[in-house]
Protein backbone atom coordinates (compact mmCIF):
# COMPACT_ATOMS: atom_id res chain seq x y z
CA UNK A 1 0.00 0.00 0.00
CA UNK A 2 1.09 3.45 -0.79
CA UNK A 3 -0.12 4.57 2.39
CA UNK A 4 -2.13 3.38 5.47
CA UNK A 5 -4.91 5.80 5.36
CA UNK A 6 -8.57 4.52 5.11
CA UNK A 7 -8.95 4.47 1.21
CA UNK A 8 -5.89 2.68 0.76
CA UNK A 9 -7.03 0.11 3.73
CA UNK A 10 -10.62 -0.14 1.56
CA UNK A 11 -8.67 -0.58 -1.45
CA UNK A 12 -6.72 -3.46 0.07
CA UNK A 13 -9.10 -5.41 1.33
CA UNK A 14 -11.26 -4.92 -1.98
CA UNK A 15 -9.33 -5.46 -4.33
CA UNK A 16 -6.61 -8.08 -2.65
CA UNK A 17 -6.21 -11.68 -4.49
CA UNK A 18 -5.81 -13.37 -1.53
CA UNK A 19 -8.87 -15.65 -0.24
CA UNK A 20 -10.20 -15.09 3.33
CA UNK A 21 -10.88 -19.03 3.25
CA UNK A 22 -7.28 -20.23 2.39
CA UNK A 23 -6.07 -16.97 4.91
CA UNK A 24 -7.93 -18.18 8.01
CA UNK A 25 -7.39 -22.48 7.15
CA UNK A 26 -3.91 -21.82 7.36
CA UNK A 27 -3.78 -19.69 10.41
CA UNK A 28 -5.71 -22.55 11.98
CA UNK A 29 -3.07 -24.95 10.69
CA UNK A 30 -0.44 -23.24 12.23
CA UNK A 31 -1.91 -22.35 15.39
CA UNK A 32 -2.78 -26.13 15.80
CA UNK A 33 0.88 -26.90 15.23
CA UNK A 34 2.17 -23.63 17.86
CA UNK A 35 0.11 -24.73 20.74
CA UNK A 36 0.90 -28.27 20.56
CA UNK A 37 3.79 -27.96 23.19
CA UNK A 38 1.34 -25.83 25.75
CA UNK A 39 -1.52 -28.40 25.55
CA UNK A 40 -1.82 -30.48 29.13
CA UNK A 41 -3.54 -34.03 28.69
CA UNK A 42 -5.71 -33.39 31.71
CA UNK A 43 -7.20 -30.52 29.74
CA UNK A 44 -10.94 -30.46 28.72
CA UNK A 45 -10.62 -28.80 25.50
CA UNK A 46 -13.81 -27.61 24.06
CA UNK A 47 -15.17 -25.88 20.92
CA UNK A 48 -17.48 -22.74 21.92
CA UNK A 49 -20.50 -21.57 19.39
CA UNK A 50 -21.54 -17.75 19.88
CA UNK A 51 -22.23 -14.74 18.13
CA UNK A 52 -21.69 -10.79 18.23
CA UNK A 53 -22.97 -7.74 16.66
CA UNK A 54 -21.04 -5.47 14.75
CA UNK A 55 -22.81 -2.17 14.98
CA UNK A 56 -23.17 0.16 12.06
CA UNK A 57 -24.66 4.12 12.11
CA UNK A 58 -25.31 3.79 8.37
CA UNK A 59 -27.29 0.74 5.64
CA UNK A 60 -24.70 1.08 2.64
CA UNK A 61 -23.21 -2.06 3.79
CA UNK A 62 -24.09 -5.08 2.40
CA UNK A 63 -25.93 -7.53 4.40
CA UNK A 64 -26.75 -4.89 7.20
CA UNK A 65 -29.91 -5.57 8.90
CA UNK A 66 -31.64 -4.83 12.57
CA UNK A 67 -30.56 -7.29 14.68
CA UNK A 68 -31.47 -8.12 18.47
CA UNK A 69 -29.15 -7.20 20.48
CA UNK A 70 -30.44 -9.44 23.59
CA UNK A 71 -28.04 -7.85 26.20
CA UNK A 72 -29.59 -4.67 25.56
CA UNK A 73 -33.44 -4.87 24.20
CA UNK A 74 -32.88 -3.30 21.55
CA UNK A 75 -32.52 -3.97 17.37
CA UNK A 76 -29.39 -1.65 15.83
CA UNK A 77 -28.49 -1.57 11.92
CA UNK A 78 -24.90 -4.51 12.32
CA UNK A 79 -23.74 -7.36 10.68
CA UNK A 80 -24.23 -10.57 12.85
CA UNK A 81 -20.83 -12.64 13.23
CA UNK A 82 -21.13 -15.91 14.20
CA UNK A 83 -17.99 -17.54 15.63
CA UNK A 84 -16.54 -21.08 16.66
CA UNK A 85 -13.54 -20.31 19.87
CA UNK A 86 -10.77 -23.35 20.75
CA UNK A 87 -10.19 -23.38 24.43
CA UNK A 88 -8.22 -25.64 26.40
CA UNK A 89 -6.38 -25.14 29.57
CA UNK A 90 -4.33 -21.33 28.57
CA UNK A 91 -4.71 -22.10 25.11
CA UNK A 92 -7.90 -19.98 23.51
CA UNK A 93 -8.30 -18.88 20.02
CA UNK A 94 -11.05 -18.14 16.98
CA UNK A 95 -11.28 -20.82 14.66
CA UNK A 96 -13.94 -19.78 12.08
CA UNK A 97 -16.79 -16.68 11.44
CA UNK A 98 -19.66 -16.71 9.65
CA UNK A 99 -22.24 -13.90 8.71
CA UNK A 100 -26.06 -14.51 9.39
CA UNK A 101 -28.27 -13.24 6.96
CA UNK A 102 -31.68 -11.87 7.25
CA UNK A 103 -32.64 -12.69 3.77
CA UNK A 104 -35.82 -13.75 4.50
CA UNK A 105 -37.18 -11.17 6.14
CA UNK A 106 -35.80 -8.32 3.68
CA UNK A 107 -37.39 -10.10 0.81
CA UNK A 108 -40.52 -11.57 2.26
CA UNK A 109 -42.41 -7.78 2.26
CA UNK A 110 -41.44 -7.39 -1.26
CA UNK A 111 -42.33 -10.38 -2.69
CA UNK A 112 -45.97 -10.51 -0.81
CA UNK A 113 -46.75 -7.53 -2.44
CA UNK A 114 -46.29 -8.20 -5.56
CA UNK A 115 -47.54 -11.30 -5.57
CA UNK A 116 -50.40 -11.34 -2.52
CA UNK A 117 -51.26 -7.61 -3.01
CA UNK A 118 -54.23 -8.58 -0.59
CA UNK A 119 -52.02 -10.10 2.34
CA UNK A 120 -50.41 -8.44 5.26
CA UNK A 121 -48.30 -9.86 7.30
CA UNK A 122 -48.42 -10.09 10.59
CA UNK A 123 -45.95 -8.26 13.23
CA UNK A 124 -46.33 -10.54 15.98
CA UNK A 125 -43.60 -13.00 15.60
CA UNK A 126 -44.91 -16.58 16.22
CA UNK A 127 -48.18 -15.26 13.60
CA UNK A 128 -45.25 -13.89 10.76
CA UNK A 129 -43.99 -17.41 11.09
CA UNK A 130 -46.89 -19.27 10.49
CA UNK A 131 -48.02 -16.90 7.69
CA UNK A 132 -44.06 -17.54 6.68
CA UNK A 133 -44.98 -21.35 6.46
CA UNK A 134 -48.50 -20.86 4.65
CA UNK A 135 -46.97 -18.31 1.98
CA UNK A 136 -43.76 -20.02 1.07
CA UNK A 137 -45.06 -22.88 -1.73
CA UNK A 138 -46.00 -19.61 -3.47
CA UNK A 139 -43.54 -17.76 -3.02
CA UNK A 140 -40.72 -20.10 -4.21
CA UNK A 141 -42.18 -19.39 -7.56
CA UNK A 142 -41.07 -16.54 -7.65
CA UNK A 143 -37.25 -16.29 -8.86
CA UNK A 144 -36.55 -13.26 -6.58
CA UNK A 145 -37.45 -15.11 -3.69
CA UNK A 146 -35.95 -18.24 -4.52
CA UNK A 147 -32.59 -17.15 -4.76
CA UNK A 148 -32.63 -14.95 -1.72
CA UNK A 149 -34.16 -18.07 0.36
CA UNK A 150 -31.12 -20.46 -0.50
CA UNK A 151 -29.08 -18.00 0.73
CA UNK A 152 -30.67 -17.76 3.83
CA UNK A 153 -29.25 -19.92 7.02
CA UNK A 154 -30.66 -19.97 10.27
CA UNK A 155 -27.84 -19.38 13.30
CA UNK A 156 -28.69 -23.07 13.69
CA UNK A 157 -27.37 -24.30 10.54
CA UNK A 158 -24.49 -22.49 10.89
CA UNK A 159 -23.54 -23.20 14.35
CA UNK A 160 -23.58 -27.07 12.47
CA UNK A 161 -21.48 -25.51 9.20
CA UNK A 162 -18.89 -24.65 12.44
CA UNK A 163 -19.26 -27.81 14.08
CA UNK A 164 -18.29 -29.36 10.94
CA UNK A 165 -15.62 -27.11 9.71
CA UNK A 166 -13.69 -27.88 13.51
CA UNK A 167 -13.51 -31.29 12.95
CA UNK A 168 -12.25 -30.96 9.16
CA UNK A 169 -9.82 -28.75 10.65
CA UNK A 170 -9.25 -31.70 12.85
CA UNK A 171 -8.98 -29.62 16.29
CA UNK A 172 -8.90 -32.35 18.91
CA UNK A 173 -11.85 -31.27 21.77
CA UNK A 174 -14.25 -33.23 23.38
CA UNK A 175 -17.38 -30.77 24.23
CA UNK A 176 -19.50 -28.25 22.28
CA UNK A 177 -20.38 -24.98 24.80
CA UNK A 178 -22.91 -22.75 23.88
CA UNK A 179 -25.93 -20.82 24.91
CA UNK A 180 -30.19 -21.12 24.99
CA UNK A 181 -30.22 -19.61 21.57
CA UNK A 182 -28.78 -22.25 19.65
CA UNK A 183 -29.89 -24.78 21.69
CA UNK A 184 -32.47 -26.78 18.94
CA UNK A 185 -32.56 -30.72 18.54
CA UNK A 186 -31.26 -30.16 14.98
CA UNK A 187 -27.83 -28.86 16.36
CA UNK A 188 -27.33 -31.29 19.58
CA UNK A 189 -27.95 -34.15 16.95
CA UNK A 190 -25.19 -33.20 14.83
CA UNK A 191 -23.23 -32.85 17.86
CA UNK A 192 -23.95 -36.41 19.35
CA UNK A 193 -23.42 -37.84 15.69
CA UNK A 194 -20.15 -36.29 15.44
CA UNK A 195 -19.27 -38.27 18.65
CA UNK A 196 -18.96 -35.06 21.01
CA UNK A 197 -20.46 -34.04 24.00
CA UNK A 198 -22.42 -30.66 24.52
CA UNK A 199 -23.64 -28.69 27.44
CA UNK A 200 -25.86 -25.66 26.95
CA UNK A 201 -27.67 -22.83 29.10
CA UNK A 202 -31.74 -23.89 29.35
CA UNK A 203 -34.06 -20.94 29.42
CA UNK A 204 -36.42 -20.85 32.28
CA UNK A 205 -39.30 -21.14 30.24
CA UNK A 206 -39.01 -24.39 28.83
CA UNK A 207 -40.97 -27.34 29.84
CA UNK A 208 -39.35 -30.68 31.44
CA UNK A 209 -41.51 -33.82 31.56
CA UNK A 210 -42.89 -34.76 34.99
CA UNK A 211 -43.09 -38.36 34.79
CA UNK A 212 -39.16 -38.27 33.96
CA UNK A 213 -37.86 -37.41 37.29
CA UNK A 214 -38.89 -37.77 40.89
CA UNK A 215 -38.95 -34.85 43.42
CA UNK A 216 -39.06 -35.04 46.98
CA UNK A 217 -39.83 -32.92 49.87
CA UNK A 218 -37.44 -32.71 53.30
CA UNK A 219 -39.29 -35.25 54.70
CA UNK A 220 -38.54 -37.68 51.71
CA UNK A 221 -42.06 -37.68 50.41
CA UNK A 222 -42.44 -37.62 46.77
CA UNK A 223 -43.89 -34.40 45.61
CA UNK A 224 -46.75 -34.93 43.63
CA UNK A 225 -46.41 -32.17 40.40
CA UNK A 226 -49.48 -30.62 38.82
CA UNK A 227 -49.62 -31.88 35.13
CA UNK A 228 -47.40 -33.84 32.22
CA UNK A 229 -45.38 -30.76 32.10
CA UNK A 230 -43.85 -28.10 34.01
CA UNK A 231 -41.38 -25.24 33.38
CA UNK A 232 -37.97 -25.16 34.90
CA UNK A 233 -39.02 -21.94 36.95
CA UNK A 234 -41.75 -23.32 38.22
CA UNK A 235 -39.71 -26.35 39.65
CA UNK A 236 -36.93 -24.42 41.29
CA UNK A 237 -39.65 -23.18 44.06
CA UNK A 238 -40.39 -27.20 44.99
CA UNK A 239 -37.14 -28.08 45.20
CA UNK A 240 -35.92 -28.05 49.12
CA UNK A 241 -33.12 -26.01 50.25
CA UNK A 242 -31.58 -29.36 51.31
CA UNK A 243 -31.44 -30.52 47.93
CA UNK A 244 -29.18 -28.07 46.65
CA UNK A 245 -25.10 -29.01 47.50
CA UNK A 246 -22.59 -26.74 47.36
CA UNK A 247 -20.12 -27.31 44.15
CA UNK A 248 -16.66 -25.59 44.70
CA UNK A 249 -15.15 -24.73 41.08
CA UNK A 250 -11.65 -22.89 41.71
CA UNK A 251 -12.19 -19.88 44.27
CA UNK A 252 -16.07 -19.71 43.90
CA UNK A 253 -18.68 -21.53 45.38
CA UNK A 254 -22.23 -22.46 43.71
CA UNK A 255 -25.12 -23.99 45.38
CA UNK A 256 -26.49 -26.54 42.82
CA UNK A 257 -29.53 -28.89 42.34
CA UNK A 258 -28.86 -31.70 39.37
CA UNK A 259 -31.22 -34.93 38.21
CA UNK A 260 -31.68 -36.49 35.03
CA UNK A 261 -34.71 -35.24 33.89
CA UNK A 262 -36.18 -35.59 30.13
CA UNK A 263 -36.73 -32.48 27.80
CA UNK A 264 -39.53 -32.69 24.84
CA UNK A 265 -38.08 -32.70 21.42
CA UNK A 266 -34.34 -33.14 23.32
CA UNK A 267 -35.02 -36.62 25.53
CA UNK A 268 -32.90 -37.72 28.51
CA UNK A 269 -30.17 -34.72 29.76
CA UNK A 270 -28.35 -34.02 33.08
CA UNK A 271 -30.06 -30.83 34.26
CA UNK A 272 -28.46 -28.73 36.45
CA UNK A 273 -29.48 -25.36 38.71
CA UNK A 274 -27.31 -23.08 40.03
CA UNK A 275 -27.19 -20.62 42.49
CA UNK A 276 -24.30 -18.10 43.86
CA UNK A 277 -25.21 -17.98 47.20
CA UNK A 278 -26.30 -20.30 50.06
CA UNK A 279 -29.82 -18.17 50.69
CA UNK A 280 -30.89 -19.58 46.68
CA UNK A 281 -32.12 -15.70 46.33
CA UNK A 282 -31.72 -14.19 43.18
CA UNK A 283 -31.03 -14.90 39.44
CA UNK A 284 -29.80 -18.65 39.04
CA UNK A 285 -28.47 -20.73 36.00
CA UNK A 286 -30.16 -23.86 34.49
CA UNK A 287 -27.73 -25.98 32.66
CA UNK A 288 -27.88 -29.38 30.58
CA UNK A 289 -26.18 -31.62 29.17
CA UNK A 290 -26.66 -35.33 27.00
CA UNK A 291 -23.34 -36.51 29.52
CA UNK A 292 -25.99 -38.08 32.10
CA UNK A 293 -23.25 -39.56 34.04
CA UNK A 294 -21.58 -36.15 35.06
CA UNK A 295 -21.27 -34.10 38.34
CA UNK A 296 -22.90 -30.86 39.06
CA UNK A 297 -19.21 -29.67 39.71
CA UNK A 298 -17.66 -30.88 36.56
CA UNK A 299 -20.70 -29.49 34.21
CA UNK A 300 -20.45 -25.87 35.91
CA UNK A 301 -16.70 -26.32 35.47
CA UNK A 302 -17.03 -27.08 32.13
CA UNK A 303 -19.14 -24.67 30.98
CA UNK A 304 -16.92 -21.52 32.20
CA UNK A 305 -14.81 -22.94 29.52
CA UNK A 306 -16.91 -20.45 27.60
CA UNK A 307 -16.13 -17.21 28.94
CA UNK A 308 -13.14 -16.92 27.14
CA UNK A 309 -15.58 -16.46 23.42
CA UNK A 310 -16.75 -13.51 25.58
CA UNK A 311 -13.47 -11.76 26.40
CA UNK A 312 -12.41 -12.43 22.54
CA UNK A 313 -15.48 -10.02 21.48
CA UNK A 314 -14.16 -7.46 24.30
CA UNK A 315 -10.88 -7.52 23.35
CA UNK A 316 -11.38 -7.89 19.30
CA UNK A 317 -13.47 -4.90 19.46
CA UNK A 318 -11.87 -2.56 22.11
CA UNK A 319 -8.10 -3.35 20.43
CA UNK A 320 -8.11 -4.95 17.45
CA UNK A 321 -11.07 -2.86 15.69
CA UNK A 322 -13.40 -6.22 14.95
CA UNK A 323 -16.61 -3.84 14.41
CA UNK A 324 -14.55 -0.70 12.90
CA UNK A 325 -14.60 -1.15 9.30
CA UNK A 326 -15.67 1.11 6.70
CA UNK A 327 -15.76 -1.38 4.05
CA UNK A 328 -19.30 -2.03 2.25
CA UNK A 329 -18.64 -5.25 0.36
CA UNK A 330 -18.90 -8.85 2.06
CA UNK A 331 -15.87 -9.94 0.85
CA UNK A 332 -14.12 -7.35 1.91
CA UNK A 333 -15.16 -6.93 5.40
CA UNK A 334 -15.09 -10.60 5.69
CA UNK A 335 -11.45 -9.88 4.62
CA UNK A 336 -11.28 -7.04 7.77
CA UNK A 337 -12.60 -9.97 10.17
CA UNK A 338 -10.20 -12.82 8.85
CA UNK A 339 -7.10 -10.51 9.68
CA UNK A 340 -8.62 -9.46 13.54
CA UNK A 341 -8.52 -13.30 13.73
CA UNK A 342 -4.86 -13.29 12.74
CA UNK A 343 -3.44 -10.61 14.88
CA UNK A 344 -5.48 -11.90 17.57
CA UNK A 345 -4.13 -15.24 17.02
CA UNK A 346 -0.61 -14.05 17.22
CA UNK A 347 -0.74 -11.51 19.87
CA UNK A 348 -2.23 -14.99 22.16
CA UNK A 349 1.09 -16.86 20.85
CA UNK A 350 3.10 -13.95 22.67
CA UNK A 351 1.00 -14.27 26.07
CA UNK A 352 1.42 -17.70 25.93
CA UNK A 353 4.61 -18.22 24.86
CA UNK A 354 5.44 -15.99 28.08
CA UNK A 355 2.96 -17.81 30.76
CA UNK A 356 4.62 -20.63 29.57
CA UNK A 357 8.06 -19.88 30.69
CA UNK A 358 6.47 -19.08 34.13
CA UNK A 359 4.16 -22.45 34.20
CA UNK A 360 1.06 -20.65 34.76
CA UNK A 361 -1.85 -22.28 34.11
CA UNK A 362 -4.16 -19.24 32.59
CA UNK A 363 -2.18 -16.49 30.11
CA UNK A 364 -0.09 -14.35 31.74
CA UNK A 365 -1.22 -11.26 30.30
CA UNK A 366 -4.63 -10.24 28.58
CA UNK A 367 -4.88 -9.28 25.10
CA UNK A 368 -5.14 -5.68 25.99
CA UNK A 369 -2.03 -5.70 27.80
CA UNK A 370 -0.21 -7.76 25.23
CA UNK A 371 -1.24 -4.79 22.56
CA UNK A 372 -0.40 -1.70 24.79
CA UNK A 373 2.94 -3.70 25.30
CA UNK A 374 3.47 -3.65 21.77
CA UNK A 375 2.48 -0.16 20.78
CA UNK A 376 4.94 0.68 23.86
CA UNK A 377 7.67 -1.09 21.95
CA UNK A 378 6.92 0.74 18.69
CA UNK A 379 6.85 4.11 20.33
CA UNK A 380 9.85 3.42 21.75
CA UNK A 381 11.66 2.42 18.85
CA UNK A 382 10.43 5.25 16.81
CA UNK A 383 11.85 7.84 19.53
CA UNK A 384 15.24 5.60 19.19
CA UNK A 385 15.31 6.22 15.75
CA UNK A 386 14.41 9.71 15.99
CA UNK A 387 17.24 9.80 18.37
CA UNK A 388 19.65 8.78 16.11
CA UNK A 389 18.73 10.45 12.96
CA UNK A 390 19.29 13.51 14.82
CA UNK A 391 22.58 12.60 16.52
CA UNK A 392 23.63 11.83 13.00
CA UNK A 393 23.04 15.09 11.63
CA UNK A 394 19.54 15.10 10.16
CA UNK A 395 17.55 17.92 10.61
CA UNK A 396 14.37 18.36 12.44
CA UNK A 397 12.48 18.97 8.98
CA UNK A 398 14.24 16.33 7.05
CA UNK A 399 13.64 13.85 10.08
CA UNK A 400 9.60 15.08 9.54
CA UNK A 401 9.52 14.35 6.25
CA UNK A 402 10.96 10.81 6.64
CA UNK A 403 8.30 10.22 9.47
CA UNK A 404 5.28 11.35 7.44
CA UNK A 405 6.61 10.64 3.89
CA UNK A 406 4.38 7.06 3.63
CA UNK A 407 1.79 8.75 5.20
CA UNK A 408 1.01 11.47 2.80
CA UNK A 409 1.00 14.16 5.16
CA UNK A 410 2.50 17.90 4.33
CA UNK A 411 4.82 18.84 7.11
Amino acid sequence: MESADKTNLSRFFSESPWQQKQLNDRRVQQMKEAVKTYRRRRDMAALIIDDTLCEHAGDLFEYVARHYHHAEDRYPLSHNLVTSHYVCGQIRFPVDFLIYRRYEEQTLGRVCQKLLPDRQIPKAKKARQQFHKEVAPLLLLDEEFRAAHEQFKTKITLAKILLQQAIEHNLSFEVVLFDGWYLAQEFVTAIELAEKDWISILKKNRNLEANSFVLKDQDGKVISLPSPHIKVEELVPLIHSTAFRPVQVKDKTYWCFSRNVAIPALGKVRLVISFDNPQLEGNFVILISNRLDWSAELIVQTYLLRWPIETFYQDSKGQLGLDEYRMRTAEAFQKHWCLVFVAYSFLHLHSLELSHQKGLVLPLKSIGEVCRQQGQALVQSLILMVHELLNAGESVDEVFRLLFAKQGVST
